[in-house]
């Protein structure tokens, strides 16, 4: 036995003056911290914020429990500065499931534990719900005329008029800067009043009914509430148009009615202002909303609330699956084969597996409904882990879509729109009925070369083209983010013959209005929907029926529901053809049939013309000749035949480095550790270069292991990474751990 171990030991079995809080701080350290109970006061509870001394700092930590020993000589603790809350900010169900989560994806607890807090409570913000101010306009404001002389005062008077409900200060200071004094000026008139109103509004369910299920909506209901109050995986495999919203409606409304809350889970931004607009039609109390569009105050309000059991409903994104709930009855994944459950960077957890985890955990159901399940839920189905609930027709006996492949080798396109497609559109217009066209390409043209000399636009910090965006006159890198201004002549040869090739998002749009004038073409990628509300305003102009073209990415390939959209477009279908990632048919074909779904949702039959320059490839006849379900099958027996997920398991190290010298030592070191650690029981691929090696100027390579064994792989990882954090070779490099990655880049 060391010395070092030896004190270590000898101090574990001292007794300690007074009790040992165990600390969760954010740091890259994969430990708890251990500090002295303030005196003259009762320890901290588990879930409490405190203040302490970290190094020659202070920080905010997470208190994760009290011992009477510590592994550290008492001399080295030092006590905690102060105790921020009087009763657990975190509860224990939520500590639970965020130790989980830190120790199956083997990050460091603290920043998995900040990570799941709203910014104002890592900064120290007491966790009590505060009441908000609001204006509305008075009965005499909506009389008054709007004074000509004050024209900020005008503009705050006509917006306010508009408004269906009174307005906080986030949503003013957006619209008119400096509104304040004009707020004022209007109170003092008697035009404008102040509320005192909670921080989260209810709903209102006079706007909105139920709708009269279909037999296998209702059986569906049935299915998923004859199970409240215990835990039970559900995939809810519904065709595109089904009904999957109103059931998990109706269902929802039964876990409130038995005093539960119920989390949604979305995929995407975009998807969140229909959805949270249909629930407040529908239910009167308070939904509360969570995703990184929020303002720091507002997802503290829908936090806190959630929290308290105020809301009895909360929809949001990836991180609300962390989201505490007082009265925890479902859970709820929609689209849950979307590729966005699974964060690609830092803590990198999967919110759909972890939706099952939490769920299973506080013992109540959790559903997990798509067109397109992926095929580790169907996998899961066939080994008897989940149970199917199928929706097999679209509401009231609306046919499916008609899908027909258009071969567009050798065929003239416009901005990559064929003829056929042309003319289809042609025809939606001329009946008045809208059009989805998809391209999951944004900009202008994804890359520029010179026509004399062949120079092409290149990121000088990764190993990719710069796409060219004509509404800013700029190159950008959609990897980096680096950019700069659109160049008049090729700087190897100085000719001004530069030719923007390929098509993206803006490309198209420009070229159908040019096409057809007298239309109304919308884009919606993620440029056009920075601002906040953006989203909003096009769902509701598309609604209005204000726009009768919609070009879009796959922001819009998924869970919208516009009726008079009759022809659906996806402009180029190769993409996922040919890709070196095994998971990219999978992709492909479930984004094809996601698209597809957007077409004939209303009274009108819908069509979708898929184009391609390789009409005869399997993955596109077997969805068109035998759908989702076969294509499923047939890819799920080649990922056992290949032993590829879900049939083993998977852990993908990653380094980075300026010199790519620097990450391979790293990786190959590593590599030897591994098959020190683990032998046979878990296979070691690399290292290799990343897919794309050069990324924001620093060489990527990575290191993939699996295993046939769960068990033996993270068994492995435990013994392996407290190694690797002590390589020298692990100093000179970044590098990160994806354990279950669904992204190799």
């Amino acid at each position: 036995m060391t010395t070092a171990l030896r004190d270590r030991t000898r101090a574990s079995r001292l007794k300690m003056p007074r009790p040992v809080v165990r600390v969760a701080v954010p740091s890259p350290l994969r430990r708890v911290f251990d500090y002295w109970a303030p005196g003259g006061q009762a320890p901290p509870g588990a879930g409490m914020r405190v203040t302490i001394p970290f190094g020659k700092t202070r920080r905010i930590g997470v208190v994760l429990g009290v011992a009477e020993t510590s592994a550290l000589d008492p001399s080295r603790l030092r006590p905690v500065i102060d105790v921020i809350d009087e009763d657990p900010c975190l509860p224990g169900a939520s500590l639970a499931l965020l130790e989980w989560a830190a120790g199956y994806y083997h990050h460091p607890i603290g920043e998995v534990i900040f990570g799941a807090l709203p910014t104002l409570l890592r900064r120290g913000r007491p966790a009590k719900l505060q009441r908000m101010l609001r204006w509305r306009v008075t009965a005499a404001g909506h009389r008054a005329e709007p004074p000509s002389r004050a024209p900020r005062q005008a503009a705050l008077l006509t917006f306010l008029r508009n408004c269906q409900e009174a307005v906080g200060a986030e949503m003013l200071a957006a619209q008119a800067p400096g509104w304040a004094r004009a707020i004022r000026a209007l109170q003092e008139r008697g035009w404008v009043e102040a509320v005192d109103t909670p921080c989260l509004p209810g709903g209102d369910a006079s706007r909105g009914m139920s709708l009269a299920l279909s037999p296998a909506q209702q059986r569906a209901v049935d299915r998923i509430t004859d199970g409240l109050g215990q835990f039970h995986s559900t995939v809810l495999e519904g065709v595109t148009g089904s009904g999957k919203t109103e059931v998990y409606l109706q269902a929802i409304q039964q876990v409130v009615a038995h005093g539960r809350q119920a989390l949604l889970l979305i995929p995407e931004i975009g998807l969140t202002p229909q959805m949270v607009e249909r629930f407040r039609r529908r239910f009167d109390f308070p939904v509360a909303v969570l995703h990184s569009g929020l303002n720091d105050s507002e997802r503290l309000c829908a936090w806190l609330m959630a929290r308290e059991g105020t809301a009895p409903v909360v929809i949001g994104t990836r991180s609300a699956v962390f989201v505490p709930l007082k009265h925890p009855g479902i859970i709820l994944v929609d689209e849950e084969h979307d590729l966005s459950y699974k964060q690609q960077d830092g803590f990198r957890y999967s919110a759909r597996d972890l939706a099952v985890v939490r769920a299973h955990q506080e013992a109540v159901p959790v559903v997990l409904g798509s067109a397109t399940p992926s095929l580790e839920s169907l996998h899961n189905l066939a080994g008897g882990r989940y149970q199917r609930i199928r929706l097999p027709e679209r509401i009231q006996g609306r046919p499916h879509p008609a899908l027909r492949i258009v071969d567009v080798r050798g065929r003239p396109l416009v901005a990559g729109c064929s003829p056929a497609l042309l003319s289809a559109i042609a025809a939606a217009l001329g009946k008045e009925q809208q059009t989805l066209l998809f391209l999951n390409r944004r900009g202008f043209a994804p890359a520029t070369m010179c026509h004399d000399c062949g120079w092409v636009a290149h990121c000088q910090r990764c190993d990719a083209h710069l796409t060219f965006h004509r509404a800013s006159n700029r190159l950008r890198c959609h990897h980096c983010g680096a950019e700069r201004v659109m160049v008049d002549a090729c700087p190897e040869c100085g000719s001004k013959e530069l030719r923007n090739l390929g098509s993206g998002t803006e490309r198209l749009e420009a070229a159908l209005a040019d096409s057809f004038p007298h239309a109304r073409v919308v884009r919606v990628d993620r440029d056009s929907t920075r601002r906040k509300g953006a989203m909003e305003a096009v769902i509701n102009a598309v609604h209005a029926g204000e726009t009768e073209i919609l070009i879009g990415t796959q922001m819009l390939a998924k869970g919208h529901h516009f009726p008079n959209v009759t022809l659906v477009g996806v402009v180029d279908a190769d993409g996922g053809l040919f890709s070196t990632d095994f998971r990219a048919a999978e992709r492909l074909a479930q984004l094809i049939v996601q698209v597809a779904g957007r077409a004939g949702r209303g009274a009108q039959p819908g069509e979708v013309l898929i184009q391609t320059h390789h009409p005869e490839h399997p993955l596109l006849r077997a969805l068109l000749e035998q759908g989702y379900a076969r294509f499923a099958a047939e890819a799920l027996d080649e990922r056992r035949q290949a032993s590829l997920p879900p049939y083993v398991c998977m852990a993908l190290l990653r380094a980075e480095a300026p010199r790519r010298e620097a990450a391979v030592a790293f990786l190959e070191e590593a590599a030897e550790l591994v098959r020190d650690a683990a032998g046979d029981r878990v296979q070691v691929l690399g290292p290799v270069p990343a897919p794309m090696e050069r990324r924001a100027g620093r060489s990527r390579a990575q290191l993939l292991m699996q295993a046939t064994k769960r068990s033996s792989l993270h068994q492995m990882l435990d013994d392996w990474l407290p190694r690797l954090e002590d390589l020298r070779t692990a100093r000179r490099v970044r590098w990160s751990l994806d354990v279950d990655p669904l992204e190799m880049a």
